[in-house]
């Protein structure tokens, strides 16, 4: 039974029992219910270690699709949860905690974006991930940080686009592909705090570490990097480049799988412009525990759910990212 407090919350907040291996009963219980736990790069290193695969947006959604498991445990935000469910319609969809949203998907409501649309019918609509099932129905083709430059290429030079809700990934698209695509005034609240003083004093003291940049950074911030590209491209040039030390401007999550990859390497995350943190943290990523993990797996619940009608029409453009992706 679910319980009121449960929906009021978000969240299932039973007490976990005292003593018990968290992580060992995690796995029992995947094993139990045939079910896989997917992390993006951006929890926390517990979660990640936990999970049957881990992630960006682009890979943990090829994953969805193909896996044979019956329930699928989200672990990231709830626009993912939703990806997972608009791909694999049979299969159970959890997200520890209802309440890990994404300022990005927030700041593009889709009845302004139909609005928008309307305005300018003779343009695609190319959408980030990053966006609800409501804003994925409106558009021609959704993109990943790993393949929008790509996409985005594969358009005629002269197709009108608006490029929603990113205006920085947007930005950088224009740039790196000469276009001149709309763009929905939209941003990541993380990406968007990152302090141009405080890289500038990292590279002083560090002047031979690489700046490794995501898109969804101001330009500025990109300006100053050594490499620009989506979490999963980050990694695999810090693997292989030669140098030894890194400054990340991205969410600080993904440095402990660059740990775990990189033995000897230093990575120096890039602190935000305001507070005293030395690091920069998704809010929402980290409303992600193991605790809430455990009980997710235990009840299963909560439960991401979607109209048939609108997660059919919110399908095709992740489809045509796909298969464009492969």
């Amino acid at each position: 039974m679910i319980k009121q407090e449960w929906i009021d919350k978000g969240y299932i907040n039973e007490a976990v029992p005292e003593g018990i291996d968290l992580k060992a009963e995690i796995r029992r219980l995947c094993a139990e219910k045939n079910a896989v736990v997917l992390a993006h790069y951006y929890t926390d290193g517990a979660i990640q270690d936990v999970a049957d695969f881990v992630g960006d947006s682009l890979a943990l959604a090829q994953i969805a699709e193909k896996t044979t498991a019956d329930i699928l445990v989200m672990c990231g935000v709830h626009f993912m949860a939703e990806t997972n469910k608009i791909l694999s319609p049979e299969k159970k969809v959890l997200i520890p905690d209802l309440n890990a949203g994404c300022s990005l998907a927030e700041s593009c409501p889709a009845e302004e974006l139909a609005k928008f649309k309307a305005q300018h019918p003779d343009h695609k609509v190319v959408a980030y991930v990053n966006t609800s099932a409501a804003v994925k129905a409106l558009t021609d083709i959704v993109v990943t940080s790993t393949n929008a430059r790509a996409i985005v290429d594969s358009f005629p030079k002269d197709e009108k686009i608006i490029f929603a809700p990113d205006k920085n990934l947007g930005g950088y698209l224009n740039a790196v592909t000469g276009r001149e695509m709309l763009l929905w005034n939209g941003g990541c609240h993380v990406h968007e705090q990152f302090s141009i003083e405080k890289i500038v004093e990292l590279k002083a003291a560090h002047p031979a570490a690489k700046v490794l940049a995501h898109p969804e950074c101001k330009s500025a911030v990109l300006a100053l990097a050594d490499f620009v590209g989506s979490t999963a491209a980050i990694l695999s040039f810090a693997e292989k480049d030669e140098a030894k030390e890194f400054i990340v401007a991205t969410e600080s999550g993904i440095l402990h799988e660059m740990v775990k990859r990189c033995p000897g390497k230093v990575f120096l995350p890039v602190p935000p412009m305001t507070g005293p943190c030395a690091c920069n943290e998704c809010a929402y990523m980290r409303l992600n525990t193991l605790e809430k993990l455990y009980n997710t797996l235990k009840y299963e619940w909560p439960v991401v759910e979607l109209d048939e009608e609108l997660r059919t029409e919110a399908k095709k453009p992740i489809v045509r990212m796909l298969e464009l992706s492969k």
